[in-house]
């Protein structure tokens, strides 16, 4: 892979584009978005820090039962980087205001026909 093929100024800033609108339906709550930007199959993966999601079912299920509290996060320390024109992987940090944890998530992302979809991600929290 050459270095023009990483972070290409368009796939960059469609994936940034993905990124931000998961994003903004997280912590609105938006579960039809949520569930239209992760892959639609029994591999994908969600890890989290107190669940390990295998399936879109799954993930699905968690969504539908996680209340629409508390959601509300400020980012830190993004990194989106892409590799060629179908894959992406995208890292950050993330503080909830009154908890002294910091949060971090990283999120594989592929384009799919239907557009860019997470197909792997996991989120943990550090003390």
């Amino acid at each position: 892979m050459t270095s023009e093929q990483i972070n290409h100024p368009p796939v960059l800033a469609e994936v940034t584009d993905a990124f931000y609108r998961y994003e903004t339906a997280l912590v609105t709550n938006d579960v039809e978005v949520l569930d239209e930007l992760f892959w639609h199959d029994a591999r994908t993966v969600r890890l989290g820090a107190g669940e390990n999601l295998y399936g879109i079912d799954e993930i699905r299920a968690f969504r539908a039962a996680r209340p629409p509290q508390g959601l509300d996060r400020q980012l830190r320390n993004t990194v989106i980087t892409t590799f060629g024109h179908d894959f992406a992987v995208c890292s950050t940090e993330f503080t909830r205001e009154g908890v002294d944890k910091i949060g971090r998530q990283q999120q594989t992302w592929v384009r799919m026909p239907a557009g860019w979809r997470i197909v792997a991600a996991q989120v943990s929290l550090m003390s």
